[in-house]
């Protein structure tokens, strides 16, 4: 009842994004999915990292017979596109084949499959599908910010910045002494989030195929839940960047038209009471939260339990997401603080589904979403005062997401299993 009850929602969700969508003469993200069935998708990377979720369900001899006929369906269309002179002007030349195979075993659970191995083939093809639905809805959902927010807060979130120091300025100028290697890297590590959580994902279910059933909680959830929830806070406060809105845009031509001031990485805004301010209907409102902050975040949670190099992997994926937010403009500080929140808040909802409700759990999660609420109105209310008190306002915010790290973290300990050391035997006295 709860599968089919999950899927009744997210395809009553996908289908009111389409209406939506379609109303401002946009594809919706059922139009974008079905039209890589044939044409060439967006990320292909992402379409593979969805057949991987999948094969967790299936043996050794089953992953590689996918996996070769996805890799052969490519073939095949590349050489058909070849063959008849279609050029590829945009999107991926791989990723078809990686669907076709998801679509297929869909069919196989249907018709093939039957109790227990039907559920847990349709739970497979559900993650490996929902993950790249996901993508599919977070496009959608950042053209819609742009098309039904023409104002935007940035200059309320960039004179709260104040108070900690304005790390986007200084960050930009840090990433741009590294020069082309150091910008090519954090591009890479910026663009290939998906990829990285897929690493993580495939680690926490490598048990699924032998256990017959997937962990209570694992990373996917997360991941799924951040997407959901962080655009519906776009909508309430849109943002769009420094780069975008003190700078030239990302491409670095064409954004100084609607930019309030050319000022961005080497001139921090002058201190100047904020106001909405115009944008084109072009660029997304999708900074407050940071969602790369909130989903590298749930990387790094997720990655504690694995080994070394995964533990590592995840740190550096942090570390080297939160550099290219803020080197690259596309956030202030003040969404990182809030993304961080944000994550840590669904986290500890998702984990208390997973093992049952308690007090500390519930205490933690309307404790986050206060001071998520907090932060969203003194950045809207107060910009003001916290970057005239800088030495009070900038601790204040550093102390109220250190607060809820030390509640999750504190709670999270409590809850793993503690290890009761075996009692010894005591020695019996010998017969007379």
């Amino acid at each position: 009842m709860f599968w089919t009850a999950a899927t009744v929602a997210a395809l009553g969700f996908l289908v009111a994004l389409e209406m939506t969508a379609r109303h401002y003469d946009l594809p919706g993200p059922l139009t974008n999915q079905v039209r890589e069935v044939i044409y060439p998708p967006k990320s292909g990377f992402l379409l593979y990292g969805g057949l991987a979720l999948m094969m967790v369900v299936l043996t050794w001899r089953q992953r590689l017979t996918a996996a070769a006929v996805a890799i052969g369906i490519d073939a095949l269309i590349l050489l058909v596109r070849w063959a008849f002179g279609i050029r590829i002007t945009e999107g991926h030349p791989f990723g078809n084949g990686a669907l076709w195979v998801l679509l297929g075993y869909a069919v196989l659970a249907v018709t093939r499959r039957t109790g227990q191995e039907r559920l847990l083939l349709l739970k497979g093809v559900a993650l490996g599908l929902l993950l790249v639905a996901g993508r599919k809805t977070g496009d959608i959902w950042l053209l819609i910010t742009s098309k039904s927010r023409p104002l935007v807060l940035d200059p309320y979130v960039a004179t709260a910045d104040h108070a900690l120091g304005n790390p986007s300025w200084v960050m930009g100028r840090i990433v741009h002494a590294t020069g082309p290697v150091g910008i090519h890297l954090l591009d890479y590590v910026y663009a290939q989030l998906a990829m990285a959580a897929v690493f993580v994902a495939l680690y926490q279910l490598r048990n699924v195929a032998a256990d017959r059933r997937f962990p209570r909680h694992h990373l996917v959830r997360t991941f799924l839940v951040i997407g959901l929830l962080g655009p519906g806070i776009y909508m309430l406060f849109p943002v769009v960047g420094p780069v975008f809105a003190y700078g030239p845009g990302a491409s670095g031509t064409g954004g100084l038209q609607w930019a309030v001031a050319n000022l961005w990485p080497h001139t921090p805004t002058p201190l100047i009471a904020p106001h909405p301010v115009p944008y084109d209907g072009i660029t997304p409102r999708n900074c407050m939260p940071s969602l790369h902050t909130a989903w590298a975040t749930a990387i790094f949670i997720h990655s504690r339990k694995g080994p070394r190099f995964l533990r590592y992997a995840g740190t550096f994926w942090l570390i080297a997401t939160l550099a290219a937010t803020l080197g690259f403009g596309y956030h202030y500080g003040a969404d990182l603080v809030a993304g961080v929140v944000f994550t840590l808040t669904i986290e500890t909802a998702l984990r208390s589904i997973a093992r049952g409700w308690d007090r500390s759990g519930i205490q933690l999660v309307a404790y986050g979403t206060a001071v998520f609420a907090a932060l969203l109105v003194s950045y809207r209310y107060l910009p003001m005062e916290m970057a005239a008190r800088p030495w009070l306002f900038g601790p204040l915010l550093l102390l109220a997401m250190g607060s809820v790290i030390y509640g999750y973290v504190r709670i999270t300990t409590q809850w793993e299993p503690k290890v009761v050391p075996a009692r010894r035997p005591e020695p019996q006295p010998e017969p007379a």
